[in-house]
């Protein structure tokens, strides 16, 4: 039996449902700049990418360029949808009631954006004030670096093999993964697509589960599986 020591959450498509918030906003300043492209396509390539990173891909894989007032403006719409429209992953709250092991958040979001949506859905308290914006702590690497996890890890005093990581996206599963940690592939939110739960196996997910209320007792199986790092 390993002991679980830590229980790190991502948070845009597992504690609350934004992703696809994101990608419409992302989908529609690129379409209205040379690029068209739909909002379920952006969330199958890019979820778990900061929008600076997306931009910079785009610009290298297609040639277009991409006015730098772009990331402002993207920002901008994609809180103010936010603080209208988003909502809770069902059941995160109960799940996180139930799991009485330390855990923390690790998101590619800004921290003043996770305080504003994790607080608007009432699960800010849960966590603060171990949540961590990858781009605002340690070495300031987004996902699929392992940097935030590392750094959220040794903060929290957590042994990276002991620790699980709850991941809606390739990219974030990539980095925890990297970061050595054991992950469980979440489908549940509104962006999810009929290959998403193979993709996440693919990455280096153990498990995938679509439901909230599967949570905790997934990461008490966990001290018993095998650990597959």
């Amino acid at each position: 039996m390993t002991p679980i020591e830590l229980v790190i959450f991502d948070c845009d498509g597992v504690l609350i449902d934004s992703e696809m918030i994101a990608a419409e906003v992302e989908a529609q300043l690129l379409s209205r700049n040379g690029y068209r492209i739909e909002p379920q396509e952006i969330s199958e390539r890019y979820s778990g990418l900061p929008w600076k990173a997306i931009l910079m891909e785009i610009e290298s894989s297609a040639g277009v360029p991409f006015s730098a007032s772009l990331i402002d403006e993207a920002e901008r719409m994609v809180d103010e949808r936010l603080a209208r429209e988003v909502r809770m992953i069902d059941g995160a709250d109960r799940a996180i009631e139930a799991i009485t092991r330390p855990k923390c958040v690790c998101s590619n979001s800004s921290g003043e954006r996770l305080r504003l949506s994790l607080g608007h859905v009432g699960l800010y308290e849960a966590f603060s004030p171990n949540i961590f914006s990858a781009l605002e702590v340690g070495t300031r690497k987004g996902k699929p670096a392992p940097d935030v996890f590392l750094y959220a890890a040794k903060t929290m005093g957590a042994a990276t093999g002991q620790t699980v990581v709850i991941e809606d996206s390739v990219h974030g599963v990539t980095g925890a993964r990297a970061a050595g940690m054991r992950v469980i592939g979440f489908t549940g939110a509104s962006h999810t697509y009929s290959s998403h739960a193979d993709r996440l196996i693919e990455a280096g997910a153990e498990t995938v589960i679509s439901r909230m209320r599967d949570l905790p007792s997934t990461i008490d199986a966990f001290e018993v599986w095998s650990d597959a790092i």
